[in-house]
């Protein structure tokens, strides 16, 4: 179940990287060339909001069974963990992040809603997308992904 998970969470990362770029480009040129708000960015946007927020329950899923996650073995050690920059990365700061990165989009995407104007709408996206993916490019564990 564990490398069923583990690849699915992988694989899926292609999709979430892909789909939250476009939508922060979506959004930066949407903003940048001052065009009216579409359907069709409305969609963009949600779909970006849909692939992490699936990301992330297949990594909560992952963060209970992977045996790299240390927080529920009987004898913890925090000092290991906080020692060690690959069980950090797993345990804390991966996770930290990235549900960081998906509340930024869960807000960008909320409050673009609220904007009845296409400049602002444009506006809150793309700095609320491209801070998410800042992000999410940062916490990649890109040695071991690749």
């Amino acid at each position: 179940m564990y490398t069923a998970f583990y690849h699915l969470h992988s694989f899926w990362a292609y999709l979430v990287i892909l789909v939250v770029f476009l939508a922060t480009l979506n959004a930066i040129i949407g903003s940048i060339a001052k065009r009216s708000y579409a359907p069709k960015d409305f969609r963009i946007s949600l779909f970006a909001l849909i692939v992490t927020h699936i990301q992330l329950l297949l990594g909560l899923v992952l963060f209970f069974i992977s045996d790299k996650i240390r927080w529920f073995d009987s004898d913890l050690d925090v000092s290991l963990i906080m020692k060690n920059d690959l069980l950090r990365l797993y345990n804390v700061e991966h996770p930290l992040l990235m549900i960081i990165a998906i509340a930024l989009i869960t807000i960008g995407y909320s409050k673009h809603k609220k904007k009845l104007a296409s400049a602002p709408k444009f506006k809150t996206l793309a700095v609320f997308y491209t801070l998410a993916f800042v992000a999410i490019l940062a916490m990649i564990p890109w040695s071991v992904w690749i």
